[in-house]
């Protein structure tokens, strides 16, 4: 399950980065540090924006297709579904494998 939570992390970056660069956020960004750091925070609010319509979507019944279009917005329709990790002795022997 590496690719969903490697779509997850890209896409809001990647959103961030084109919505700051198509806005321009209503200024001139001059400091390219200035400006990357404003396309993060753009890019984390989007994150947080999406999961949290994704998570509310599920737990108050929303039609499935509001999770789903939030979850695609992430990258990935579905969040990763990831195993306990209680067993630290089989995860390192599946990690040896």
């Amino acid at each position: 399950m590496l690719l969903p939570s490697v779509l997850r992390t890209l896409v809001p970056l990647v959103a961030g980065w084109i919505i700051v660069a198509v806005t321009g956020l209503g200024f001139s960004i001059d400091s390219d540090v200035v400006q990357t750091a404003v396309a993060l925070g753009v890019a984390g609010a989007y994150y947080v924006v999406f999961r949290i319509v994704e998570r509310v979507a599920e737990r108050v019944a929303w039609p499935a297709w509001v999770q789903g279009a939030a979850g695609a917005l992430l990258g990935w329709a579905k969040p990763p579904r990831y195993e306990s990790t209680d067993d630290v002795a089989g995860l390192l022997r599946q990690s040896k494998s």
